[in-house]
């Protein structure tokens, strides 16, 4: 392997632990649940999931399991609270 390849495979490795380096403003997953398929997202700190539970509480398993995948890239979500009125 050429050596200057080396040197930024080395930097890689050295950033993946350094979550704290990173932000994602936005991302699209298609998230495969149990029962279906979901569409999640964040946009400008916001997430977003098509979801039935998400539509009234703001937040569902899909968004909070790709927060904690990101954890330290994403902001953090706010506690659960009563549902938002529909």
């Amino acid at each position: 392997m050429h050596s200057s390849l080396i040197g930024k495979v080395e930097k890689a490795k050295t950033y993946a632990q350094e979550r704290h380096r990173m932000q994602i403003d936005g991302l699209h997953v298609s998230f495969h649940g149990e029962n279906s398929d979901h569409e999640v997202a964040i946009k400008d700190g916001a997430w977003s999931c098509n979801c039935d539970f998400f539509a009234s509480w703001q937040v569902c398993s899909h968004t909070m399991a790709l927060e904690r995948v990101l954890s330290g890239m994403v902001p953090q979500q706010q506690e659960l609270a009563a549902p938002v009125p529909v």
